[in-house]
């Protein structure tokens, strides 16, 4: 329950709101809904009936209605995965991407993925950006160039020292080819490992399988750069051993020289017409290549580290460096600046009237940002225009990048879909054991229901009293979770 300090913290109209929500003699069952969306920030609402039949018999065997519930609404979770949106939905969805990764490092019976992974060549790559222009860091040796030591909370850090020089086109061009890059630098490096066992392309594919589980993560600069599982299978995947000749260090080689590799560039072509020169985007020099131990020592990174890690930027987009976590495109030309119907003429497209042709939906000027990630986001909406297909400004709240922040290729291992269908199957028999149909298969039931959705979120009262179960729902987990790490951590000192 929500404690009284918080509630003394409330400006009166949501206190009032709060006392009039707890006061409510549905309140139980309204605490029972959040519980049972993890806490959720912003659910949603659906009304609706359903009816469970036997189908042999025809026998009802529960009957459902929405009118019952506080409000006459059944409320289920939002499902986003950002933590900026909705933590506890986000600490799910965090949840799923560590098992995800974990299962790809160390086999999963369930996914029927064999623990031999292993034993197979497997590293872990960081991609990063190149440089668009010297920012206010904090180097590992020396100080920072503006001559300032800068404190890890200091607003300062990733910003340009000259903003007037930063090339900040060429920064958000990257961003949005990012994904493209990404692409040529996993086909490049399957070549670059045949290159060296000297075989051919089409024999690689035969004979070994390039298996891999990556996440994007924006730098306070507003560069994205990738962090990625990478793993050596047989043909198969990963019930397939690899040929004798994959090892770690020639899989780490082959990143390397793919990364540098000439083919790993995007050409952005010039509009001279506009004074905008053209771009060769490639990777930074700054390239990290770490084998990935099974329990490790004090120089190499463990199998636990890295789903870890790769888990908590899942849950991540751009908020760090200050940009709005919604969209900020004009929703009548999605960000085009072209209307979608045809002008007089009937020759081209006309400019779009909502937004008057610049594609936002938003006032930049107007937006609560930091000024450089300001910059990035007009640079966007400047570059749309003369770059159509790359469709900048409706991503400029992620300044240019448009891809997933977590992906995988086929066969490293399960997939979100099957991990939240093990969910939901366990949360189904709970329920037919709570209602007593437990007796009854899956099968010889009929479930008959319509639902229509009714809106989403909490009012400000709800808000506070959803937010203090979701901290206790939090505090269990975290005691959870630390428990089950003693016992992988003893159970790894059984293996030392």
């Amino acid at each position: 329950m929500t404690d009284t300090a918080t509630l003394a913290g409330l400006d009166p109209a949501a206190l009032a709101d709060a006392l009039r929500v707890a006061g409510d003699p549905a309140f139980d069952r309204w605490q029972d809904q959040i519980r049972r969306t993890g806490g959720c920030s912003d659910p949603i609402h659906l009304t609706g009936w359903s009816i469970t039949k036997d189908k042999a018999t025809g026998e009802t065997l529960r009957s459902y209605n929405t009118d019952t519930e506080p409000g006459g609404r059944l409320r289920i979770a939002c499902g986003n995965r950002r933590a900026s949106r909705c933590p506890s939905c986000a600490f799910t969805y965090a949840g799923d991407t560590y098992h995800l990764i974990r299962a790809g490092l160390v086999g999963d019976t369930r996914h029927e993925i064999p623990a031999t992974i292993r034993n197979r060549p497997r590293v872990f790559t960081t991609l990063t950006a190149p440089s668009f222009g010297p920012v206010h860091n904090q180097p590992t040796h020396g100080a920072c160039r503006c001559g300032t030591p800068h404190r890890d909370d200091d607003p300062a850090l990733g910003t340009p020292l000259d903003p007037d020089t930063y090339d900040y086109a060429g920064a958000v061009l990257f961003n949005n080819h990012a994904g493209d890059l990404w692409h040529r630098f996993v086909n490049r490096l399957r070549r670059e490992i045949a290159a060296q066992v000297g075989i051919t392309q089409k024999t690689f594919k035969e004979v070994a399988r390039l298996s891999y589980g990556k996440v994007a993560e924006f730098q306070k600069r507003g560069a994205v750069h990738f962090h990625a599982v990478i793993r050596l299978d047989g043909p198969d995947g990963p019930d397939t051993a690899p040929p004798s000749w994959a090892s770690t260090e020639l899989l780490a080689q082959a990143i390397r020289d793919a990364a540098e590799h000439p083919y790993v560039t995007a050409e952005i072509p010039a509009r001279e017409a506009a004074g905008i020169p053209g771009w060769r985007l490639r990777w930074g020099r700054q390239l990290d290549v770490r084998p990935i131990k099974a329990f490790g020592d004090d120089s190499e990174i463990t199998e636990q580290a890295v789903a870890s890690y790769v888990a908590k930027y899942a849950t991540k987009a751009a908020e760090n460096t200050g940009t709005p976590d919604t969209a900020v495109y004009c929703r009548s030309c999605r960000g085009t600046g072209r209307s979608r119907l045809y002008d007089r003429e009937g020759s081209a497209l006309s400019r779009c009237a909502t937004c008057h042709g610049n594609g936002l939906g938003e006032d930049l000027a107007r937006l609560d940002v930091p000024d450089h990630a300001r910059r990035l986001m007009a640079a966007c909406v400047e570059l749309q225009p003369l770059y159509p297909d790359r469709y900048l400004a409706r991503w400029a709240h992620m300044l240019g990048f448009r891809g997933h922040f977590s992906s995988k290729s086929r066969r490293y291992s399960t997939t979100l879909g099957v991990l939240r269908q093990i969910r939901a199957d366990y949360r189904a028999a709970q329920e037919r054991e709570a209602l007593g149909l437990d007796g009854h298969e899956p099968d010889t039931v009929l479930v008959l229901a319509s639902w229509q959705y009714a809106g989403h979120g909490h009012t400000p009262g709800e808000s506070t009293l959803a937010a203090s179960i979701a901290r206790d729902l939090q505090q269990n987990r975290e005691a959870a979770r630390e428990a089950l790490a003693d016992l992988r951590q003893e159970g790894e000192h059984d293996h030392e």
